[in-house]
């Protein structure tokens, strides 16, 4: 079932908007919304996630500041997210040492991360098609115009 869900990828760092993400991610994850994958291990070349990463599922980034380091460590694997989110665009306030807001993260999720997420999930079952009986590819991706 996972391979018919989007990915999520969140930058996971130190600071209390990073730390957001990684929650709204685990978040996605856990109601079945998206896929979390490992950022961490596409930024540092793990051959298997680098594999996940191009496999084509659309992509969720999640960044909690304009360093984006999500979206850089997806770059690195010549990876493009679908949609790219950085909280701090949203009034998210990245401060170290210490915890992020709950209720500030349950709004993030509501407003924009579930939304962006549904969105890739819904685009991603639009494109598929089933294919003539008997032919084997049913639940396939057809390939995707751009190339990706």
């Amino acid at each position: 079932m996972s391979a018919m869900l989007p990915l999520v990828y969140s930058c996971s760092g130190c600071s209390s908007a990073a730390q957001m993400t990684n929650h709204l991610a685990l978040k996605l994850d856990r109601d079945g919304v998206a896929e979390m994958s490992c950022i961490a291990g596409v930024g540092g070349g793990v051959a298997g996630l680098v594999r996940t990463a191009q496999g084509g599922r659309p992509i969720l980034a999640l960044d909690g500041c304009v360093l984006k380091c999500a979206a850089a460590c997806l770059a690195r694997a010549g990876v493009v997210a679908d949609t790219h989110l950085v909280l701090s665009d949203y009034g998210v306030k990245k401060r170290l040492r210490t915890d992020f807001s709950a209720a500030e993260a349950q709004r993030a999720y509501a407003a924009e991360v579930l939304p962006a997420a549904q969105a890739l999930r819904d685009a991603m079952a639009a494109r598929r098609r089933p294919g003539p009986a008997g032919a084997g590819d049913r639940g396939r991706l057809p390939p995707a115009a751009d190339g990706g």
